[in-house]
């Protein structure tokens, strides 16, 4: 009996929409990884692609460039994070102040489980600033302000309940926990210990309760 084979095709193999997408997940979280323990000057791209095994050839079949891996990264990052506030300050089953205590305990929680060595991307690149490409500072300043956005949201329910103030300017409180906690993150990272994220939020708490 003959075989007959099947004709090699010529030229390129097809591209594969699912793999390329995979791919593409896999190199971002790798990078919200890195980049939340070392930041992005010092995170380089061979390592990022180490560790997704991945050629570093390919990576501009993904990323035009380190600036644009390192914007969708935040980009990644700020969906997650809002995620993650959703979960905590639209929890209609505790009071609003509940809510941020039980997001700041997360959080918290987050730092014990990686030793410390993870902070806030938004933060960390908030450090690096100077030495950032412009396109960094407006994009992070519009993440910081949907934080505010969120948590100002919760706060006005505290106050409509009468949890805090009436009269209190809840999207001046929302900026001030955002300037204050990344403070107290950074410090956290410093000591190796949450105690500073706990005394920002009990200062925060005596300053706005009734």
């Amino acid at each position: 009996m003959t075989v007959i084979k099947p004709k090699a095709r010529r030229g390129r193999p097809p591209k594969v929409d699912r793999a390329f997408t995979d791919t593409r997940e896999a190199l971002l979280r790798s990078g919200m990884e890195m980049l939340t323990e070392q930041g992005f000057v010092a995170t380089g791209i061979d390592t990022v692609l180490k560790r997704v095994n991945v050629p570093k050839g390919s990576f501009y079949n993904y990323f035009g460039s380190k600036e644009t891996f390192g914007q969708e990264v935040l980009k990644c990052y700020a969906t997650y994070f809002a995620r993650k506030l959703d979960y905590w300050l639209l929890n209609e089953s505790v009071s609003p102040l509940q809510r941020i205590s039980n997001f700041v305990e997360d959080a918290k929680a987050g730092m014990i489980k990686y030793q410390f060595r993870r902070g806030c991307l938004v933060g960390n690149l908030g450090q690096e600033i100077t030495v950032l490409p412009d396109s960094f500072r407006w994009q992070l300043e519009r993440i910081l302000l949907d934080w505010q956005q969120r948590l100002a949201a919760c706060l006005s329910i505290a106050a409509q309940n009468g949890h805090i103030d009436a009269g209190s300017d809840c999207d001046e409180l929302a900026a001030y926990f955002w300037i204050g906690w990344e403070g107290a993150i950074l410090r956290s990272k410093l000591t190796q210990d949450v105690q500073p994220m706990d005394t920002f939020f009990k200062g925060f708490l005596a300053g706005i309760q009734k």
